[in-house]
């Protein structure tokens, strides 16, 4: 079994919570509003990181991000879109096994034709009442199993 940690909209603020709840994983994602490139080196500290830019992170900060990223981790094809509604129709095709967002600071699990589609919600400031929170993925073969967490 492998685990994949999953985060997104850090908007520059690093919880010291986060690393204990990444503690242990493979592999993190970070599905965009990074904020501050520093981050992303303190995630590595923890696992290998892929990441993508969000709307916040800009050209000349995130350049080295695309918008969006398809790899493939632990046997299972992983789409990692900031905003999920700038999926265009056709973009997913039938290999992936899940599709990772961020932007509406709103962690949600669903699976939608076989595909999971997980969206962490934000690991950075609250905003909107929500709380902050992140995701693991438990991979085991064909299995996937999404959980949302709370950084407290």
């Amino acid at each position: 079994m492998h685990t994949l940690g999953v985060i997104s909209d850090i908007h520059g603020l690093f919880r010291d919570e986060t690393v204990k709840l990444l503690d242990g994983v493979d592999h993190i994602v970070h599905a965009g509003d990074i904020g501050d490139p520093k981050i992303i080196e303190r995630l590595e500290a923890t696992a290998p990181v892929s990441a993508i830019r969000g709307n916040i992170d800009g050209e000349a900060r995130a350049a080295i991000y695309p918008d969006t990223l398809r790899l493939t981790l632990f046997g299972h094809e992983i789409f990692l879109i900031h905003d999920r509604n700038d999926l265009r129709s056709g973009l997913i095709e039938k290999s992936v096994s899940i599709v990772i967002s961020g932007h509406s600071h709103r962690a949600s699990i669903e699976t939608l034709d076989g595909v999971v589609y997980l969206n962490p919600g934000s690991a950075g400031p609250r905003r909107f009442k929500l709380p902050a929170t992140l995701a693991t993925v438990h991979i085991c073969k064909e299995k996937l199993v999404p959980t949302i967490h709370p950084i407290i």
